[in-house]
């Protein structure tokens, strides 16, 4: 690749990258600005933790979806060296947004399985299999982000992805723990909000409208 076609493809990542979903739907959805609560970043753990649990998931989708096409467009452009380079202006965009005035963004976990889903699509699923056990087993989002993107590298390593690629997610797996520090020392501190994880309940038929009126009365006939 050329220098013009590596700085095009890390500024178009970088535009995709900076697409702040998480402001903008918790924006028009709750009227909150979500930099304003909780750990004060735009990512989709924030918005589960103040929106609910729908708007997280949509929020995750798309920031996935944008550093997926961001990587695919580098692909495409200068093949597996080109979606790194995307990639990484992906990862830029979403820390810090050009449409949030280059102000704090979010944590980059989900943009990174969105790029690692497109340069090494095996690896990028067990990381969100592993993300989703590690949430169940402890509660924490950070927890679960931690381990998942330190665990990333040696799974693109395994799965036979390329130095670039293995560099590249190490590299991300490093700024994710350096952007999760402050959860770090509330994890030591034990001060870290955990997740409450509610499942569905079932409904269960009351009883009917005889057995409600005879509830509690004793039938037993009077001895003697």
């Amino acid at each position: 690749m050329s220098l013009l076609t590596i700085a095009i493809l890390g500024v178009a990542g970088y535009v995709l990258g900076s697409l702040p979903w998480g402001y903008w739907l918790s924006r028009f959805f709750t009227g909150k600005d979500i930099r304003e609560v909780g750990s004060r970043g735009t990512g989709a753990a924030n918005v589960w933790r103040h929106a609910g649990f729908k708007l997280f998931f949509a929020v995750a989708l798309l920031d996935i979806g944008k550093g997926s096409a961001a990587a695919a467009l580098g692909l495409v452009v200068g093949g597996p060296s080109g979606a790194v380079v995307a990639g990484t202006g992906a990862l830029i965009g979403h820390w810090r947004p050009l449409f949030l005035g280059f102000r704090r963004g979010g944590k980059i976990v989900a943009t990174t399985v969105g790029v690692a889903l497109v340069i090494a699509p095996l690896a990028s699923v067990v990381m969100a299999v592993l993300w989703w056990m590690v949430l169940l087993a402890t509660r924490y989002t950070s927890v679960a982000s931690v381990t998942a993107s330190i665990a990333l590298a040696p799974l693109v390593f395994a799965f036979g992805g390329t130095w670039a690629e293995v560099i590249f997610t190490a590299c991300a797996a490093a700024a994710i723990v350096v952007l999760h520090r402050a959860n770090i020392e509330r994890l030591w501190r034990g001060t870290e909000n955990r997740f409450s994880i509610r499942l569905p309940r079932l409904h269960r038929r009351g009883p009917s409208p005889v057995a409600a009126a005879t509830a509690g009365t004793d039938h037993t006939p009077p001895a003697g």
